[in-house]
């Protein structure tokens, strides 16, 4: 009776674990997908498509970003500057439009006043939305954070740049916010003051902060990317990159567990981070040098300092500046500003293939996205390339969309979701 007792309740539990699984693939909650790692579930999406071709619909939006949208169930979540109904550009805010996916306005909210982008693909909306189903977080240029509920209710605000001290970044905050043990954490990467803050989501009350700063030749001490979370020993642990190291803290308490430096040996300047270190529960792919390097570095059993003990190997003229990378099972996908693929072995750092997208002097800002072996990659002139990962690319198809992307785009649900310079866009049939 004992053994059907705990039989049916292990099949209880992994019913309700792969029924919430199932939900998380269904919905795109942060910049890099259901597991924040660039990889969608699996399924048909559109491969051939235009601005005007296989459109369900396409919103022209109020002001210029460069966020990701996040889905949580019929709801898309798009930050923008907000101008004033005239259409007039005067006392533009920062801003949150939701829409259903009939392509129906459900709600705006606005912040304040908009801190503009200074680069010219930067903007005051660069951080991509985060929800959990039940709140929705947004962050700006300007510094303010902020959570409200599904429906549009404001629940809490705040301006971090007003309490911990101003933004010192060259160019345009890009860096988005992170989910992880309850808590909403932002990484702020920068000149002098740099720091780890976490914020109940609930509340908005601060639950720990702390300070990450490395002494390191100018500009080199910058990061725009964006930390992830990986599950060590039944605890998360939030890996950070940027300023010359990679570090790991410990989610709940902000506490220091690792850290990895010597990936400027030569201390070089003006090595800021835009692409983020991708990982898994092993491995954390470090791209470094803008673009000019490439590191693997075991997380397993990490602790103090593991910059010579836990490096799995290093890798030159093979790299990204911008662009993400991919790990999928033992292989990191990577692209390069340039449009070029690599695949190589995880553990290894071996070169399994290379190929190259078709040439163009427009570079790949956005991160690719990989939906089963279909991978997406959006150029900045507007060009989404798809193609077929099969021992190189497959099926190369260009598509048009007819405006500046930086955006990633989002397989999801069979469709393919876009956002745009003006635009946000449904494709699908």
């Amino acid at each position: 009776m004992k053994n059907i007792i705990f039989a049916v309740l292990t099949s209880s539990f992994f019913c309700s674990f792969v029924a919430a699984e199932n939900l998380s693939l269904q919905n795109w909650p942060q910049w890099r997908g259901p597991q924040g790692n660039g990889l969608a579930a699996p399924g048909e999406y559109p491969t051939e498509f235009s601005a005007n071709e296989h459109v369900v619909w396409k919103i022209k939006l109020p002001g210029r970003g460069n966020s990701t949208p996040a889905v949580w169930g019929e709801q898309i979540f798009v930050t923008c500057p907000i101008g004033n109904q005239d259409g007039s550009q005067d006392g533009v805010q920062d801003g949150l439009l939701c829409y259903n996916f009939n392509g129906d306005e459900l709600w705006r909210k606005q912040f304040g006043p908009e801190r503009k982008g200074k680069h010219r693909n930067g903007t005051g909306s660069n951080p991509s939305p985060v929800t959990d189903g039940k709140h929705v977080v947004v962050y700006f240029k300007s510094g303010t954070l902020a959570c409200l509920n599904l429906a549009g209710k404001l629940l809490w605000e705040k301006n971090l740049q007003e309490i911990y001290g101003e933004d010192t970044l060259w160019f345009d905050l890009g860096t988005s916010p992170l989910l992880a043990a309850g808590n909403i954490v932002i990484a702020v990467v920068q000149a002098d003051d740099s720091y780890l803050v976490a914020l109940d989501i609930e509340t908005g009350k601060e639950a720990w902060q702390q300070a990450r700063n490395f002494t390191c030749p100018e500009e080199s001490d910058q990061s725009y990317a964006s930390p992830y979370a990986y599950r060590l020993d039944g605890r998360e642990v939030i890996v950070t990159w940027g300023a010359d190291h990679l570090t790991g803290h410990e989610a709940a308490t902000g506490k220091l567990l690792w850290q990895c430096g010597g990936f400027n040996p030569d201390n070089q300047s003006a090595w800021r981070v835009i692409a983020s270190a991708a990982g898994d529960d092993r491995v954390a792919i470090v791209p470094s040098g803008r673009g000019k390097y490439l590191a693997g570095i075991d997380m397993r059993q990490a602790s103090g300092d593991i910059a010579s003990s836990h490096r799995l190997w290093e890798k030159a003229g093979i790299s990204t500046d911008v662009p993400t990378p991919i790990i999928h099972g033992e292989q990191v996908l990577l692209l390069t500003d340039k449009g070029e693929v690599h695949c190589l072995d995880k553990m290894t750092g071996n070169e399994l293939w290379s190929d190259k997208l078709p040439r163009d002097r427009d570079k790949y800002y956005a991160s690719p996205v990989l939906a089963g072996n279909t991978l997406y990659c959006a150029r900045q002139d507007g060009v989404i390339m798809t193609s077929t990962v099969d021992n190189g690319l497959q099926n190369i198809q260009e598509n048009d969309m007819g405006e500046s992307l930086i955006a990633n785009p989002i397989p999801l649900r069979g469709k393919l979701l876009v956002r745009g310079e003006k635009h946000l866009f449904l494709i699908g049939k």
